[in-house]
């Protein structure tokens, strides 16, 4: 009898020679028929049809009870229905701090069925670890370089999901991927191509724009499906997310620091008004900076002047006063400190006597520092981008923004890192930009892009 099969991220058809009609999704390769496992929903019906025995779903009914008495707020509610509504297939775009994770775990609980949870960052993994046990008091895998177990439940991350799906993507019907705005890369997208699952969930507060979706990058709707249910910060301020205010200080340069910066912005800009960059390669124009100045002198003069003019903004003398004089305004209060260039982390760290977070920081210092934080043992911590995504810090509810790039969903993820709700206090986030330099056209084009979120 001929049948369907699962192997290594394909769907194989078996007892079927070359010469006999298939699906058009499937290409004779290696002798068999084969397409990717991301085709499976899609085969069902014309599976029946053929009589095809099918061995690809190896995925688990769970007797799932959720020991979490929270009840969910009408915008979760709403999500999760739209999803199931949707065949389960699509992305939930929610504010940072509005309960994604919540909505994952009643969607799991109402799947009821084997679940892979990818999250970007193996602090994000160790996370969905603690809520999902929590959620479900039950064994939870966990798949990444220092652990590799395998549970009806598991949690993995981008890099490590493609070799557990090439080898057990069969064992889950319902995989979720959080802050899916990672997906389309590459190598990451080809995690969900390889998946058979039926189920398929997108979290996160800032979805990919277009020029994020295009040149060699995938579609997260032809991965994973639509976004399905969306709400905005100010939709859900207030009852559900802390009330907030924005305000952006401007500072002076120094004469000293206005020459360097005058200086390097002639060489930077100079370089980029001249080979029309922005206009010949649009959003991908850094990169190509990059790749000139690899044999370019004057590319690479350029790429230098514009990294000297960063560090320079990010920790000019009016920026560290301005932090200064906000950090004693907020002696009471936990306050978050970002800023671009891991050197002014540091120095900020050294001058105000607190913790710097960097992507150099390891596991358990990362820890012992939030734990701490948690707690009001340490009342700031200085750090790059390591917090921009998903690490719960409810208690802080002042961020203070020394630098950045134009990214709406940078703004947008930072802002989130304050906006947890906890009791009526209202949240803040400074924004520091120097005065007349590229700082002001960012601060703009993040403000605009903000609204389109």
């Amino acid at each position: 009898m001929s049948s369907l099969s699962f192997q290594g991220g394909t769907l194989v058809l078996k007892g079927l020679s070359q010469t006999e009609a298939v699906h058009p999704a499937f290409q004779w390769v290696k002798a068999k028929w084969r397409c990717e496992a991301y085709h499976y929903p899609a085969l069902l019906a014309w599976k029946r049809e053929q009589g095809l025995r099918d061995t690809v779903p190896r995925w688990q009914h769970l007797d799932l009870v959720l020991h979490d008495d929270r009840q969910p707020h009408d915008y979760q509610i709403a999500a999760i229905e739209t999803w199931e509504e949707s065949e389960g297939r699509g992305s939930i775009v929610l504010p940072t701090g509005s309960g994604k994770t919540f909505v994952a775990i009643h969607a799991i609980h109402r799947a009821n069925r084997s679940t892979l949870v990818v999250a970007p960052t193996i602090d994000l993994l160790h996370q969905w670890y603690s809520r999902l046990t929590n959620a479900f008091q039950t064994e939870v895998g966990v798949y990444y370089g220092g652990e590799k177990v395998i549970q009806p439940i598991t949690v993995t991350t981008y890099h490590s999901a493609g070799d557990l799906v090439a080898d057990y993507g069969n064992h889950f019907k319902l995989i979720i991927f959080d802050e899916v705005h990672h997906l389309p890369a590459p190598s990451w997208g080809e995690t969900a191509l390889m998946s058979p699952c039926p189920l398929r969930m997108g979290l996160t507060a800032t979805y990919p724009e277009e020029h994020e979706q295009q040149g060699g990058r995938w579609r997260v709707d032809d991965l994973i499906g639509p976004i399905v249910y969306r709400q905005k910060i100010d939709d859900l301020v207030g009852e559900r997310l802390a009330e907030y205010r924005c305000e952006r200080m401007r500072v002076d340069l120094t004469p000293d620091e206005r020459q360097q910066y005058d200086a390097d912005y002639a060489i930077y800009s100079g370089f980029f008004r001249s080979r029309q960059l922005r206009r010949s390669h649009g959003a991908g124009w850094l990169m190509e900076l990059m790749r000139l100045s690899a044999f370019d002198q004057d590319a690479r003069r350029a790429l230098l002047a514009r990294q000297r003019i960063q560090k320079l903004l990010a920790g000019c003398r009016g920026k560290l006063r301005a932090l200064d004089n906000l950090l004693r305004e907020h002696s009471c209060e936990q306050c978050l400190v970002f800023t671009e260039n891991n050197a002014v982390v540091y120095e900020i760290a050294h001058r105000h006597l607190i913790p710097a977070l960097t992507h150099e920081t390891k596991s358990r210092e990362r820890k012992h520092i939030l734990d701490a934080f948690q707690s009001g043992r340490y009342r700031a911590i200085a750090t790059s981008r390591v917090l921009n995504e998903g690490v719960d810090v409810p208690e802080a509810k002042v961020a203070i923004v020394l630098g950045g790039t134009s990214s709406a969903r940078e703004y947008i993820q930072r802002l989130g890192r304050v906006l947890r709700k906890v009791g009526n206090r209202q949240a803040v986030l400074y924004e520091v930009i120097a005065r007349n330099t590229v700082d002001e056209g960012k601060a703009s084009r993040r403000r605009r892009r903000k609204g389109e979120v």
